[in-house]
């Protein structure tokens, strides 16, 4: 009799549970069918033609697979998020350290992975989603749907959400002729003035990286330490004929008592992705670099050495009234697009592309020669598709001293400090009297 009885309470256990389950399965197959019967009527009642029935079956996936992509974002974001926190409490700041996510992640085909999620993220949403969507990731990001510009039922995808323009007067810009503003919605990693030839900026504690190899080889970057200006002086004399097909480059009239200075600013996925022009400036030249997409995220600026150097990027250079101005834009995983609003025609994170870091990158000169693409401070000129990081370089005044005519010179000076939230258009510095 206990031989019997050990066997029949298992056995019912097992068969109520396996009614259990085939309950649940039940109930959520018929909410699956009655999700793709919705998406499907409302599809053709918002005028949905062949192709819109076709992909009633896609968005639905698509949908799901974007939402986990948020949820985990969203999780990994607060878990980082938190450990910053409790580490800039207790003063400590992270050194540079690879581990074996970043050797995994060289692994993987981070520029395929970025065109499959540029995919579906530009996949169209069904309009009585968008709404719901667009919150959801405002929720997660910290994002201010208030500012958006249009109803979120017009952005079609989540790709055009993303790179969304904002209200008139959302982003006043601070007008004075002496103070340059930020370009982007970010926060502030690093910002500095730089010294001397072959001068680094610190990626994270531990860590540089050269400027010269960020910008190009060919950049026009005036890196010249103060003793040796005037030798730099005779030697551009004594070569000018060999360069007079840049003749109208000529930083060397703007190098006496001129400082060269630079700052990170990092682009959260929620942040507003678009850049603006900080300044009134001239841009002379455009360089793309196509290289990998690593994350830019703090956890990859401290395990990936060279990471800004290594992701695919735009640099814009240019001048302004006080001498070198460059703008770079790195590209990031997800997406990793750059959209540059004064060459529309450009494409980044391309397919088949020679990724060895040797290869120069394309460059263009834009016409006119010697004048270029003029902006004023605050225009429009470029966006990424999902979170990255812009560096700015430039020249500015550096030193007090009465000049010939007896004037005293101005001096540029940083008001902003590390760990800043910053938005576009508040000033970055200033040169003071």
């Amino acid at each position: 009799m206990k031989f019997r009885a050990s066997h029949r309470l298992p056995l019912f256990l097992y068969h109520a549970r396996r009614g259990y389950l085939y309950s649940q399965r039940r109930c959520f197959n018929s909410f699956f069918q009655k999700l793709q019967r919705t998406t499907r009527a409302r599809a053709s009642v918002n005028g949905g033609s062949g192709r819109s029935q076709s992909d009633s079956f896609l968005v639905p996936g698509a949908t799901v697979a974007t939402l986990l992509m948020l949820g985990f974002l969203h999780a990994r974001r607060l878990y980082d998020g938190k450990k910053i926190e409790e580490a800039r409490e207790k003063g400590i700041e992270f050194e540079f350290q690879p581990d074996v996510k970043a050797t995994f992640l060289i692994l993987l085909p981070m520029r395929s992975i970025s065109r499959f999620w540029g995919f579906l993220t530009g996949l169209e949403l069904p309009v009585w989603l968008r709404p719901y969507a667009y919150k959801a990731w405002a929720r997660a990001f910290h994002s201010n749907l208030e500012e958006a510009a249009l109803p979120l039922d017009e952005y079609a995808s989540l790709r055009h959400f993303f790179v969304r323009t904002l209200k008139e007067g959302s982003r006043p810009i601070d007008r004075d002729p002496r103070c340059l503003v930020s370009p982007v919605d970010g926060t502030v990693l690093r910002f500095g003035e730089l010294k001397g030839a072959g001068a680094m900026i610190e990626q994270v504690k531990g860590f540089s990286y050269s400027v010269s190899s960020l910008l190009g080889t060919s950049s026009f970057l005036p890196m010249i330490a103060e003793e040796d200006m005037q030798e730099e002086c005779s030697e551009q004399e004594s070569t000018s004929k060999e360069k007079s097909k840049r003749s109208w480059w000529n930083p060397m009239s703007a190098r006496p008592m001129k400082g060269l200075f630079y700052c990170v600013i990092y682009l959260m996925p929620g942040d507003y992705h678009r850049i603006h022009s900080p300044v009134d400036c001239s841009i002379l030249v455009r360089r793309h670099f196509s290289g990998s997409l690593f994350p830019v995220n703090e956890r990859a600026t401290r395990t990936i050495p060279n990471l800004y150097v290594k992701n695919e990027r735009v640099v814009l250079e240019g001048l302004w009234k006080e001498g070198f101005m460059a703008i770079a834009a790195i590209g990031a995983t997800n997406i990793g697009s750059i959209e540059l609003f004064i060459e529309p025609e450009l494409r980044t994170n391309r397919p088949r592309k020679n990724l060895l870091h040797s290869n120069p990158p394309e460059e263009r000169i834009y016409e006119p020669e010697g004048v270029g693409v003029m902006l004023k401070k605050g225009d429009e000129v470029a966006a990424f598709n999902m979170g990255s990081t812009v560096v700015l370089i430039f020249q500015a005044p550096i030193s007090k001293s009465v000049e010939e005519d007896g004037d005293s010179s101005l001096e540029f000076k940083f008001c902003i400090k590390r760990g800043d939230r910053i938005r576009v258009g508040k000033a970055l510095g200033r040169c003071h009297d």
